[in-house]
């Protein structure tokens, strides 16, 4: 009959690792909406309890695999002395309750050992036919320890099992039959006693391993949340940004990182409201200018019809002063407006639009034409804010070329097909051109005119208006023929 092999070696085997199984399954399998509901302390309490198990089952098995090889051994080596009785009784007779006797102490049927090639067995009751199983704890290998410990516990048997060990002196091997039942008493009482001191280790564990864990992470963490979220209801409060610790790990990190965003963003908005409440202060006072300035330039008007020479000469002087000042009133007023209408978007023809520009001529006191060219196009846009985006570029161009004195000073406006779908509208003039100083801030309101007198508004408030149409209006780098000016590109969609 074969040899099973058995051993007492704590290996991480296919066995060990699948009762672990079920102890993991519940935290996987609960509902979604219940797993959505629990916070970082409840996954992190589940994960570790999850893994302190895993680690517990790994040892708790091979512990009890190993507990069944020792109390067999134990027998064997109860087994070796009585051998040695036996031996030093040579040539005498041994009487049945000597017998009895040591059976007893090895608590087993019978006790074979062979040496010097004899072989001398030690039992009262017949010898059973067969034996339920057959432990070699010479040869012994983890697997079988494991399964044999598994079947001890869960299908014991009634024949005896047969043990095979090392001998000792004098001995080549021991043998000894005994019954299955008190090795599984051994091993159930063993099994509940390591099982319930396991609980207690694994507990103090698991719970050493949560509080260490809620104080390294999900308390700085927490603190984090909570900071977002206080800091979101008043983000203007200095009193809401965090204090970062002294950590210098990845939290740390986080909590300086979002000091200095906070402390960022409140300055941002500090700011802009500052300058909502300046630009309302500004465009009040304009107003109020603006209508000052109107009865100024109403009673300049007059002193024009005076006969006094120095008055005559200083009227029109009086008069264009005011009447810059009345349009750096209304374009501040139009700029400082919270936004522009929704606009109303139509196929709108651009040649009637264009029509109009050639009277912004009369701006300026040197000649200056303006030149249009629509063709037969149409543009998808608000016909009104296009036509006051044209007319903004279109009086820029104006009063640059008759601030500059240029001869034959020139505007043109071109509207043509460019890419499918689109129509472009170029706006150049033969002016001096833009300086790389204007260009830096030629959008930014108050920051891009390079006119004496000049607002600075024009275009920004012409880019605010192409845009909302869903268009762009850009610096063109290219020159246009004849024309080595400032130009100024437009793409709408095609009406």
């Amino acid at each position: 009959m074969p040899a099973r092999s058995v051993t007492g070696v704590s290996v991480e085997s296919d066995e060990a690792a699948a009762p672990a199984m079920p102890a993991s399954a519940p935290s996987r399998d609960l509902p979604e909406r219940r797993t959505a509901r629990l916070g970082l302390s409840g996954r992190l309490f589940l994960v570790t309890v999850a893994f302190v198990v895993v680690a517990e089952v790994l040892t708790y098995v091979p512990a009890v695999a190993n507990y069944r090889v020792e109390w067999m051994s134990d027998r064997l080596a109860a087994a070796q002395v009585a051998a040695l009785v036996l031996d030093g009784r040579t040539g005498e007779p041994v009487s049945e309750a000597l017998e009895s006797r040591l059976l007893a102490g090895v608590n087993a049927r019978a006790i074979a050992v062979r040496g010097g090639g004899a072989q001398r067995l030690l039992a009262i009751e017949p010898m059973p036919e067969q034996v339920a199983d057959i432990v070699d704890l010479r040869d012994v290998t983890a697997l079988s320890a494991i399964r044999g410990a598994w079947r001890t516990l869960v299908a014991p048997v009634r024949e005896p099992i047969r043990v095979i060990g090392e001998g000792g002196i004098g001995f080549d091997r021991v043998e000894i039959l005994l019954d299955e039942a008190p090795l599984r008493t051994a091993m159930i009482d063993y099994a509940l006693r390591l099982l319930v001191s396991s609980l207690i280790i694994a507990a103090a564990a698991a719970g050493l391993v949560f509080v260490v864990l809620q104080v390294l992470i999900v308390r700085p963490v927490r603190r984090l949340a909570t900071s977002i979220t206080v800091f979101a209801d008043d983000p203007e409060d200095a009193g809401r940004i965090i204090a970062p610790s002294r950590r210098s790990d990845e939290i740390g990190q986080a909590e300086r990182a979002l000091g200095r965003m906070q402390r960022s963003l409140a300055d941002q908005l500090r700011q802009k409201r500052r300058l909502a409440e300046l630009g309302l202060a500004v465009s009040k006072i304009s107003h109020e200018l603006r209508n000052l300035l109107t009865g100024a330039q109403l009673l300049g008007d007059r002193l024009e019809g005076t006969e006094d020479p120095t008055v005559q000469r200083v009227a029109p002087r009086l008069v264009g002063t005011l009447a810059r000042a009345i349009r750096f009133c209304e374009a501040t007023l139009a700029y400082g407006r919270v936004s522009e209408r929704t606009p109303l978007l139509a196929s709108t023809p651009l040649a009637p639009i264009f029509a109009e520009l050639p009277d912004l001529a009369a701006l300026a006191a040197h000649p200056v034409s303006v030149e249009v060219a629509a063709a037969d196009l149409s543009v998808q846009a608000d016909p009104e804010q296009l036509a006051r985006a044209l007319a903004n570029l279109v009086r820029n161009a104006v009063q640059a070329l008759d601030g500059a004195a240029v001869p034959e000073a020139a505007v043109r406006v071109v509207a043509s097909r460019g890419a499918p779908g689109r129509i472009t509208i170029l706006v150049a003039d033969n002016g001096p051109g833009l300086p790389a100083r204007a260009r830096e801030n030629l959008f930014a309101p108050f920051q891009g005119s390079m006119r004496s007198g000049g607002t600075g508004l024009g275009l920004p408030i012409a880019a605010e208006l192409i845009g909302i149409n869903g268009g762009t209006l850009t610096l063109d780098a290219s020159e246009a023929e004849g024309l080595s000016g400032a130009r100024f590109r437009i793409v709408l969609p095609e009406g």
